[in-house]
């Protein structure tokens, strides 16, 4: 197992709330004149940020022990297959990402689209990459409900890599239709 499995970064949320608080103590500090303040406010304000990047590292060295398991059992299927038996089962997919939402975050949710359909993938940590819209992407994950107890089949990504990019792929082919002519 690596010490730094991915890259441990807090979420906007996390630093604008380490801000929000930063700038009360200041406030308190300089209109009061209580340093005292300061024993308690300054370690608070770092475990305002240690904490949720301590999280994030267990977090993410989890996933990181589960991605050999997924590969060895995940099953592989097209996203029009994803169904309400399939829910708790490994599976991995291939598709183009079409969107990236909650990234600040540091929990994304990917939109994937096959020939076939679209799902969402949820990704409860960050991935080792970045992952943008246009790329080609394999998930290995497991498939959950949308909501906790019901909602449509979607899928908790434990894993998800960049295998190419739309971009490259049309630069490429016209790459070589140019060559023929």
């Amino acid at each position: 197992m690596q010490f730094l499995p991915r890259k441990i970064r807090p979420s906007i949320l996390h630093v604008l709330v380490f801000a929000f608080f930063l700038i009360l103590i200041s406030i308190y500090v300089f209109s009061t004149g209580d340093t005292s303040m300061l024993i308690w406010g300054i370690p608070t304000l770092i475990c305002l940020l240690l904490i949720p990047m301590g999280l994030t590292y267990l977090s993410q060295s989890q996933y990181s022990d589960l991605i050999p398991m997924y590969e060895a059992s995940a099953k592989d299927v097209k996203i029009r297959e994803i169904n309400e038996s399939m829910v708790s089962k490994p599976i991995k997919i291939e598709g183009l990402v079409e969107e990236v939402r909650f990234r600040s975050l540091n929990r994304p949710h990917f939109i994937i689209g096959d020939r076939t359909g679209v799902t969402t993938v949820k990704m409860f940590t960050s991935p080792r990459n970045d992952i943008n819209k246009g790329d080609i992407v394999e998930v290995y994950g497991q498939v959950i409900r949308r909501y906790i107890f019901y909602g449509d089949p979607i899928v908790n990504g434990v894993d998800i890599r960049v295998t190419g990019s739309s971009e490259k792929r049309s630069s490429s082919s016209s790459e070589k239709s140019r060559k023929k002519n």
